[in-house]
């Protein structure tokens, strides 16, 4: 029950921060929420917090503010993201909807993601280009590996070492490659997969288990055809949370013109069972985001891409996980029509 009643302590802690940006103190969490015990024994549970490092007191005689642990720990216990309510929905689909074209959908869906959590919204976009297969090459190094060549239209050379179960005879390492070369020869990179697949099904029986390994291995040098960029909206919202970072928001805005950074951090995201993901903190292992907090999901057939919201740690994580989350889905529904 104890450690229950201090958790609750602690959601109300990091609840009245968020709101008011003042540390928080006994008398005004008793004041506020219906805790149901004395202020001597929410004093206590707050000093078992401290202790755990979950809370910390930024100045002698203060109250207290959630450090990035206590973040983590109330994070971690929204069991459930609660859902837009039915205005806000209406305000995301109308919006949305009314886009002339997919450029127009993502720069709304960024500005509306901005708007709905005060908050720098991001969203990652794959750009294929327009490269073609010219040629595929398939060289037999013997024990088993196989060099898998794919020449594009634009002349770049891309090549990987695949391993298959068995050596191939060369007649068969011909067969293999007619049957990929006739399958994907002058589709577009991002066409290679799914072509590859197709191409097998006419490959023999005792050649399909190899034709998959090579399949593979064009699949992953296709994927070099794809130069994500960075939609991005709502970086004066930095500007009114500047209290919220120790020296300036200058490293964050820094970070944030790398794109490179940026694609690298949402790509690495991983989506929990409630289909958010969250980095608080230090979490963020790169120059600048280090007192950032970064709430996102997949959006799209494949939910590979991103979308999703940067800001302080002193950031409404309940609330940015639900507009980042029913963003996503509107989006995807737009795309996907």
């Amino acid at each position: 029950m104890s450690e229950a009643r201090r958790l609750e302590v602690l959601r109300a802690i990091v609840e009245d921060f968020v709101h008011s940006r003042e540390p928080v103190g006994s008398r005004m969490l008793l004041d506020r929420h219906q805790l149901g015990v004395s202020a001597a024994t929410i004093r206590n549970d707050m000093a078992l917090l401290e202790e755990e490092g979950l809370i910390v007191a930024p100045h002698t005689s203060s109250g207290r503010v959630p450090t990035e642990q206590g973040y983590r720990r109330f994070v971690d216990r929204i069991e459930d993201v609660r859902p837009l309510s039915s205005a806000e929905r209406r305000a995301i689909q109308a919006l949305i909807e009314g886009a002339g074209d997919v450029d127009e959908v993502l720069e709304r869906t960024v500005r509306l993601l901005a708007q709905l959590t005060n908050q720098v919204a991001v969203l990652q976009v794959p750009q294929f280009s327009n490269t073609v297969v010219r040629h595929i090459e398939l060289v037999g190094l013997g024990e088993g590996r196989t060099l898998v060549v794919l020449i594009g239209s634009n002349g770049k050379v891309e090549q990987r070492v695949a391993q298959l179960e068995r050596d191939v005879a060369e007649e068969d390492l011909q067969v293999l490659k007619a049957a990929l070369l006739g399958g994907l020869a002058d589709s577009r990179l991002d066409e290679v997969p799914a072509r590859a697949e197709l191409a097998l099904s006419s490959l023999p029986q005792t050649l399909r288990a190899a034709g998959a390994s090579l399949a593979a291995a064009l699949n992953s040098l296709s994927e070099h055809s794809v130069v994500d960029k960075i939609v991005m909206a709502g970086t004066a919202n930095l500007a009114r949370s500047n209290r919220d970072f120790s020296l300036s928001i200058t490293p964050v805005l820094e970070a944030l013109e790398e794109q490179v950074v940026l694609l690298r951090l949402l790509s690495e995201l991983e989506i929990d069972p409630r289909g958010v993901a969250v980095r608080i903190g230090r979490e963020n292992m790169y120059d600048g985001l280090e007192e950032t907090s970064v709430v996102a999901t997949g959006y799209g057939p494949d939910k590979i891409a991103k979308v999703g919201v940067l800001g302080p740690t002193r950031m409404d994580y309940s609330s940015s996980m639900a507009a980042v989350r029913a963003v996503a889905r509107y989006l995807s529904r737009i795309l996907s029509s």
